[in-house]
Order: structure tokens, then sequence, then C-alpha cells
């Protein structure tokens, strides 16, 4: 699943925010948590808000803009599956 939602869409983990995380950084985070995990992402989304929001996470680039701001929107949200 690709863009951004509508404003009255859910923001969910398995449709929307999980896809954003790429093999490469769940295999890089791997030994601290698990990006593909809801409880993982959801346990640690202010750390994961506060890297991504800095330009240190991912290693290989900043995430754009309307990424960050989804995964912000989800845990602002209530974080729905």
């Amino acid at each position: 699943m690709t863009g951004i939602p509508d404003d009255d869409e859910v923001v969910g983990f398995d449709k929307r925010i999980k896809p954003l995380f790429r093999s490469r950084d769940r295999e890089s985070m791997q030994r601290h948590f698990d990006l593909w995990s809801y409880d993982d992402v959801s346990a640690h989304a202010s750390a994961i808000l506060a890297r991504l929001r800095a330009g240190t996470m991912p290693c290989d680039g900043a995430w754009p803009a309307e990424q960050v701001d989804l995964l912000q929107r989800w845990v602002d949200t209530g974080k729905a599956r």
C-alpha cells in the first residue's frame, strides 16, 4: 500500500506502517527489536520517530517527511493494528 491515506482513513499497522519498513531496515534493527512486529514498533514508536526525524534512521537515507508524518499520525491516533 502506497500513498498517504485520506484524513478519515484509520491508519493501521499492517496496512500502512509495516510496509514503510524495508527488509534491510528490519534486518539492521533485528538485534534491538522487530520493525515488522506491531508490539515492538508500538513499544518503541517514540524512539523510532525521534531517529526518523533526526535522519539517522534508516542508515542509508532519511524518509520523506510524509512517511514520518504517517507514522506520527499512527501514534497520535492510537496505534491501530
